[in-house]
């Protein structure tokens, strides 16, 4: 993707803070020659320490075989997005019909070497990190090789462990703009107050004050 100077992040945590709380996406692996590459949509926790990505799918899912004759893939996530009409951005001096259009987003691409999880008692542990992410609250039982209830499901699935080696990451919310064209578009997702308007708003705001 294309990215502007001002869209860039202002630093690594800008990123990973939007990444925690918007942790499902799509990995993007490399097809057969001639094919299409396979895009599986997926919840994954980010581990920013360790730097890398767990998640885990289904054994008869079938991108193992293009997963493991390319392990480098590409985990892709996309939201806060919002349709900005083109008399939002026009120019003050000129007339309303000449703004242009555009498209707010947020995105983080991931490029990671993939690394597959057969070993029963280290899915288990995996897949515990993931339902302590999902679901801090607790209420279901922690995965354990033999055991009921999950132990026995183990065998059907395989784990991934995703190696991070590059991030690229775009915040498009108009940051080039004046300070007139900015505070008009804010007032129009304000007044309009549709899906994914709230945030688009608030990323405006938030990297305008940054």
């Amino acid at each position: 993707m294309l990215i502007h100077p001002w869209d860039t992040p202002h630093d690594d945590a800008e990123w990973q803070r939007w990444l925690a709380v918007h942790d499902f996406g799509q990995l993007c692996v490399n097809g057969p020659a001639g094919e299409p590459p396979f895009v599986q949509p997926l919840h994954f926790v980010h581990d920013p320490e360790r730097g890398e990505i767990v998640t885990h799918l289904a054994r008869p899912n079938p991108l193992w075989a293009a997963l493991e004759a390319d392990p480098v893939v590409l985990l892709t996530v996309v939201d806060d997005y919002a349709y900005v009409p083109g008399p939002w951005q026009a120019d003050p001096d000129g007339p309303p019909e000449h703004g242009t259009p555009t498209s707010f987003y947020a995105a983080v691409q991931l490029r990671c070497r993939a690394h597959v999880v057969d070993d029963p008692a280290e899915k288990a542990t995996l897949l515990d990190r993931q339902v302590g992410h999902f679901q801090p609250e607790g209420g279901s039982a922690p995965v354990a090789v033999g055991e009921v209830p999950y132990g026995r499901m183990l065998p059907g699935i395989r784990g991934l462990r995703l190696e991070v080696t590059g991030v690229r990451a775009k915040f498009k919310y108009a940051n080039h703009r004046t300070t007139v064209v900015q505070d008009r578009i804010v007032a129009g997702l304000t007044a309009r107050g549709g899906p994914g308007d709230a945030a688009a708003r608030e990323h405006l705001l938030r990297r305008r004050g940054a």
